[in-house]
């Protein structure tokens, strides 16, 4: 399957440390907003940002192996962070392959989130765990109270030093018209879905929608760190037209007859688009 995607993230008015890490080369997708400040949530959200690059280059993944990267990524902390308390929520997607389909393998621990733009419309995929979801479900909240519940920023799951974890997992087949946004809370706190969703259908190019949706989350407030990950399901453009490639079994990045973008590096959380000339590869 081929990919496309951008990346943006931002420390936010309030904070002086971003506590947000990402990833986003193929095939897994994923932020991590780290929790116990400076020093515990960044090295945390870090660390899970590193256990699973070693997923990247892979054509496909399983649950089994986003899993023991999280188990990886835990051992790692309680050795980095001693006795101190530090974790990291996370989300993302990962390519998947089922019956010889490709799949999103979405997963979710904590409050970040992973919504998904298609044919279908808009929605949240991710189930967030947090207290103020866990109220909701039990019918004590409505949509309107949860909006500036004191707890709205309490979690009941994370991937930390002085708690188990258990991730959440989604299989969903892949469709051409698929994009998916995953994100840190920094983003969903200042901008509503339906702004998000009117971002996501406005900037066709997943570097400009990540940068755009970053950008108004600090406009309106930019009270925590705002990480984004914008991934679309490539289409190649050629003299023909196009070519859907959702049933490929390779991953790599879009590209046309002129020229090959590859988003290969990453700069202050930033994903740069890198354009090499010579045609597709």
């Amino acid at each position: 399957m081929y990919t496309t995607w951008g990346t943006a993230t931002d420390t936010g008015r309030v904070r002086t440390l971003n506590e947000d890490a990402l990833l986003a080369l193929p095939p897994v997708f994923l932020v991590a907003d780290g929790m116990g400040g400076h020093e515990a949530g960044d090295v945390a959200s870090r660390v899970v940002v590193e256990e699973c690059s070693v997923l990247v280059g892979r054509t496909s993944v399983t649950i089994e192996d986003v899993q023991d990267c999280f188990e990886r990524a835990v051992a790692r902390m309680h050795d980095l962070l001693g006795g101190r308390s530090g974790g990291a929520t996370v989300a993302g997607a990962a390519v998947a392959m089922h019956e010889g389909a490709p799949y999103w393998l979405v997963f979710n621990i904590g409050d970040s989130r992973v919504y998904r733009h298609s044919a279908d419309g808009f929605g949240q995929v991710s189930v967030d765990h947090s207290v103020v979801q866990e109220l909701l479900d039990a019918g004590q909240l409505s949509e309107h109270e949860a909006v500036g519940h004191a707890d709205r920023h309490v979690v009941t799951r994370a991937l930390a030093t002085d708690s188990s974890f258990e991730p959440d997992y989604w299989m969903i087949p892949v469709a051409p018209e698929d994009r998916l946004l995953v994100c840190s809370d920094g983003l969903t706190d200042e901008l509503d879905d339906a702004a998000v969703q009117r971002l996501l259908a406005t900037e066709t190019d997943p570097q400009a929608a990540a940068e755009a949706l970053v950008a108004a989350a600090v406009s309106a407030g930019g009270r925590d760190n705002v990480s984004v990950v914008v991934v679309d399901v490539a289409t190649v453009w050629n003299h023909l037209g196009s070519t859907d490639l959702t049933n490929d079994n390779d991953t790599t990045v879009s590209r046309d007859e002129h020229v090959a973008v590859v988003w290969d590096e990453q700069k202050h959380g930033i994903t740069q688009p890198r354009t090499a000339r010579g045609g597709p590869r």
